[in-house]
């Protein structure tokens, strides 16, 4: 008997053998998290931040590991012996070890689990809880099953195709400065002084240590909202700030592809005016031209990818992808996407790149790279140059001068770019610098 072939028995047959409860438990990895008390500066971001059973009910899911800013966390082998659950799968009554979570649970049950998504499987990119990409009914509550400790006498049903999708969205707010995919050229309307409204998706799949927004990426810990809830939030702040742009950003907003096209399709309903404009911040690593057909639909106006470099090097770098395959996958996802855009909905959907820099993961010469290849797809398109700063994990870094910035500025107009964009701290002040054709 296969792994593979585990899940169709339990969905087909019913009857657990012993030889799928032996299966289940050899495919477990017994793991634990150990702290080191040199580099722990307890700040309690990890217990804060992710929804954590606790120490005692520990899962070793790794999202405390994934969060801390201090890499203090570690998961390591361990040695303590598994309990039997009773739980009840699609209907089945099953028993499983204990100490672990529903995904892990299914994993070892032969569940197809996926970082990149695919059809008849269950995709889990973030793995601490934000996104809810992995979200299952978990006695008859949507909950993410990655982090979710199995219990007895659970019923867990990985059916939710009838379910009303949710995830973790906060930071609801007006903008004075927009993000990637936000025009240079905006002229601002508001009596406020602001040119857009935000909110911010938890959850991503990258793990780039130095994420400038971790603080948002790794939240878990507040109740997820449906996609009707966060547009009439959002809906609310276009009002307040008397602005026309409503963005989402993250983390990545892409992730959870049900509740971003849903939350699309109802903030269109709700701001059915001409004049209304929905942008889509995002790093594009799982935007297929499908899903941004789709996107597109149900009213997407504005989009900005964000480019974490060229060279797959310089990529596995900046995101700290652990698998190369996966990494290629993602990076070539992410630059199909700005060509699809531009070869299908030019002049339809504004598009802006963003391209993170820093010296210590991105040269000149692969900066001259990007802007070359943007340029032989459309020499107009505009590119935010993003100056990536200490922040997360690596604090040992110079954020890039002023100095360094018209130098990439420089770099981009020599390979033909004629829309560029700076963002930029000057003075201690964080400012755009627009450079017009």
């Amino acid at each position: 008997m296969s792994f593979g072939l585990i899940s169709n028995i339990i969905q087909k047959e019913g009857d657990q053998t012993p030889e799928t409860l032996l299966l289940c438990f050899l495919r477990i990895k017994v793991l634990k998290v150990i702290i080191d008390k040199d580099l722990c500066k307890d700040c309690k971001f990890c217990e804060v931040a992710i929804a954590c059973p606790g120490q005692d009910e520990c899962t070793a899911c790794g999202s405390c590991v994934i969060t801390c800013l201090f890499s203090a966390r570690k998961l390591v082998k361990d040695k303590k012996e598994l309990l039997i659950v009773k739980c009840t799968i699609n209907g089945q009554q099953m028993q499983v070890p204990s100490h672990q979570t529903v995904l892990q649970v299914l994993e070892s049950l032969g569940f197809q689990i996926t970082s990149y998504p695919t059809r008849d499987a269950i995709f889990a990119p973030c793995r601490t809880g934000g996104c809810y990409s992995c979200a299952i009914l978990i006695n008859g509550e949507l909950k993410p099953s990655c982090i979710t400790p199995v219990s007895e006498n659970m019923s867990i049903n990985t059916q939710v195709e009838d379910q009303a999708p949710k995830r973790v969205v906060s930071g609801f707010q007006g903008h004075h400065v927009g993000g990637v995919g936000t025009p240079k050229d905006l002229i601002v309307q508001s009596p406020l002084g602001y040119l857009e409204v935000a909110c911010f998706a938890s959850g991503c799949l990258y793990r780039c240590p130095t994420c400038q927004n971790w603080q948002i990426t790794y939240l878990s810990n507040i109740q997820p909202l449906s996609p009707d809830e966060a547009a009439y939030r959002l809906t609310a702040e276009r009002k307040q700030y008397q602005v026309d742009r409503m963005a989402i950003s993250g983390g990545e907003s892409t992730l959870n592809r049900k509740w971003l096209i849903q939350f699309i399709e109802q903030l269109k309903k709700l701001n059915s005016d001409k004049d209304a404009r929905i942008h889509i911040d995002t790093n594009a690593a799982i935007l297929t031209p499908d899903y941004i057909d789709e996107l597109i639909e149900v009213g997407m106006t504005d989009i900005g990818p964000d480019l974490k470099g060229i060279q797959l090097n310089t990529f596995i770098k900046i995101t700290n992808q652990k698998s190369k395959n996966l990494a290629k996958k993602y990076l070539k996802t992410s630059w199909n996407a700005v060509k699809y855009i531009l070869d299908k909905y030019s002049g339809k959907v504004f598009i802006g790149v963003g391209i993170p820099f820093n010296r210590t993961f991105m040269s000149l010469e692969e900066v001259f790279e990007i802007g070359s290849k943007l340029t032989s797809w459309d020499p107009r398109i505009q590119v935010t140059v993003l100056d990536y700063r200490p922040e997360f994990r690596v604090q040992a870094i110079d954020r890039p001068s002023y100095k360094e910035m018209l130098l990439v500025k420089n770099t981009l107009e020599e390979s033909g770019l004629k829309k560029i964009k700076l963002k930029v701290t000057r003075f201690n002040e964080s400012i755009r610098i627009i450079i017009k054709d």
